[in-house]
């Protein structure tokens, strides 16, 4: 394993945003993989004109399909960066990877990046949503992808610390593509909830790092609120206590879809997994709509 960094992007017809990934990047010292999910569009064209190495694989879910990258990509490198397709370096940031992989501190094993999300074209400052710190970079020999169907964070084996400016994720250019997106997203996240599993995910802790933290009021406080209150008072938090409010319509939107509609459809997605395992009396019978 030689001193360097390696990149890995995930792709599936991500031809509109692979050419700005690819601009934001170009500063960074390192070599590009893209993990192509068979796309139909000119996403591996336009990944290997930009010089990166192309790789097709299967989707299954996102923590399969990072680890999948790097356990079978000829990655050779000390350090590993994973990115999405729809996600920015700041110049500063990419001035600051460099610093670090060469730097190589003994100290850190991986580092925390701090997220600037933005909606609509609008920076998300308010809601609890900026800073959001997200560990993406680290020493390839100590770190994984959590074992998780939806919302999968990195863990690392040894000492993190943070980097200081910002990575950009746009989250979404339009409405369409945002909803149908968390309706498949829903119900992933419902399974999740509902199998509490913990094997291989983040440790929740409230005195831990960010990640940890916001994972422990998931785990801890959220889940054990009733069904479909538990939205309501998420999306009061985020837009009046959080003053998610400050973000003008743009975080209207975005608040009131993610904070709540989201969640609401989460929670609804749980209530029917609990009704079909719920046994049936005698004598119940099922009609389908129009039978005499």
């Amino acid at each position: 394993m030689k001193a360097g960094l390696s990149v890995i992007v995930l792709a599936f017809n991500e031809a509109r945003n692979l050419p700005d990934l690819f601009h934001s990047i170009r500063g960074l010292t390192a070599t590009v993989y893209v993990v192509d999910s068979y796309s139909t569009d000119e996403s591996r064209e336009i990944a290997s004109q930009a010089g990166a190495m192309v790789v097709e694989h299967a989707f299954e879910n996102y923590g399969a399909q990072r680890n999948w990258a790097q356990d079978n990509l000829d990655v050779n490198t000390e350090w590993v960066l994973h990115l999405d397709a729809d996600e920015r370096l700041t110049p500063e940031l990419v001035e600051e990877i460099n610093g670090a992989v060469s730097r190589n501190d003994p100290r850190y094993d991986g580092y925390m990046l701090r997220k600037r999300s933005v909606f609509l074209g609008k920076w998300i400052r308010h809601g609890g949503h900026y800073p959001s710190y997200h560990l993406r970079l680290y020493r390839k020999s100590r770190g994984r992808c959590e074992n998780r169907l939806y919302d999968q964070h990195y863990l690392v084996d040894g000492p993190v610390g943070r980097l200081k400016h910002d990575y950009i994720d746009i989250i979404t250019a339009d409405l369409h593509s945002w909803s149908t997106r968390h309706l498949r997203w829903a119900g992933l996240e419902a399974r999740e909830m509902v199998s509490a599993s913990s094997t291989g995910q983040v440790n929740p802790r409230l005195a831990g790092n960010p990640i940890e933290r916001r994972r422990w009021m998931r785990q801890r406080v959220y889940r054990n609120l009733p069904l479909f209150v538990r939205p309501v008072g998420y999306f009061l938090y985020r837009y009046v206590i959080r003053l998610g409010f400050l973000d003008g319509t743009e975080g209207l939107i975005f608040h009131f879809l993610q904070g709540f509609w989201y969640r609401f459809l989460v929670d609804a997605k749980i209530y029917e997994e609990r009704l079909s395992n719920r046994p049936r009396s005698a004598g119940t019978r099922t009609h389908r709509k129009g039978s005499q």
